[in-house]
């Protein structure tokens, strides 16, 4: 029970911060890059802000891993770290077509245990507990999340990036025989659409993800019965030092996640991909 009251604090949290994201939709972007394709709004800085204060003031003992604050090594002697993505997809919102979320994750002992993802514009949140369930709210109420029971591979639905599709994807496709496809912004809200059965598998092969990308939205997806590894099928771990995830992501509705990888695997090999390193930044 603890953990639903927690995950309730979190929702609140959440919506309060939609509120802002909402605030700096109307207005001219402030754009700086952290990168030559990593752009960083005001709304991603303010929203980042506020998070990063409640919910230090909520749970002034727990660790926090913020993508827009300095990192500190303090963290890792944390056993829960909250992982917080202020504005998942950062292209979408200059783009203003929606498809952008607020995600903030706990993780306990390395495990994504609760997420929280909020789709300001479209006012719909996807929340869940790892072993207790998910849950999509939107303005017509609150219902349970359980993915599709789809098991053949070439018949699952894949959703892939708008902005940062890799071109190992096409490939990927072939060897597993995907006909369906469609596009999203967010790694939030293409996990939303497996969890909600609208999709049945995300790849992201490349390593452009960290720990705050994954965490509330891997959270989520088990608890609708899903699935979420790395490429080669492990575990992704959380509160390490690295927060890269250099060997991708696999994210699917799980019934069919260990013969994807399978299919998989021959392709990153092919690409001169290795299993331990991944990709490098």
């Amino acid at each position: 029970m603890k953990l639903h009251s927690t995950l309730a604090a979190v929702e609140s949290l959440v919506r309060e911060a939609g509120q802002i994201v909402q605030h700096y939709h109307d207005l001219p972007d402030d754009i700086t890059w952290k990168g030559a394709n990593d752009p960083v709004t005001a709304a991603d800085k303010a929203v980042n802000d506020f998070l990063v204060s409640r919910l230090h003031e909520h749970f002034p003992t727990d660790g926090i891993l913020a993508e827009e604050s300095r990192d500190s090594e303090q963290r890792l002697n944390k056993a829960r770290i909250w992982c917080i993505d202020p504005l998942d997809g950062t292209k979408e919102f200059i783009a203003r077509n929606g498809e952008f979320s607020i995600m903030v994750g706990l993780a306990i002992d390395g495990v994504a245990i609760l997420g929280v993802v909020y789709q300001p514009i479209m006012d719909i949140m996807y929340s869940g507990l790892r072993h207790e369930g998910a849950w999509m709210s939107t303005q017509q109420g609150r219902r349970s999340l359980h993915v599709s029971s789809e098991n053949e591979p070439s018949q699952l639905r894949l959703v892939v990036s708008r902005s940062h599709r890799n071109p190992i994807v096409d490939t990927i496709k072939a060897a597993i025989g995907i006909q369906q496809e469609r596009i999203s912004g967010s790694v939030g809200l293409k996990c939303g659409l497996i969890a909600r059965n609208d999709a049945d598998l995300y790849l992201h092969p490349a390593p452009g993800t960290k720990e705050w990308d994954t965490c509330a939205p891997e959270a989520i997806l088990f608890g609708a019965g899903g699935k979420m590894s790395d490429c080669w099928g492990r575990p992704l771990r959380y509160n390490q030092v690295d927060v890269h995830r250099h060997r991708g992501l696999v994210a699917s509705n799980g019934l069919c996640h260990t013969r994807i990888i399978t299919l998989l695997m021959p392709v990153l090999d092919s690409a001169g991909i290795d299993s331990e390193t991944g990709w490098q930044t």
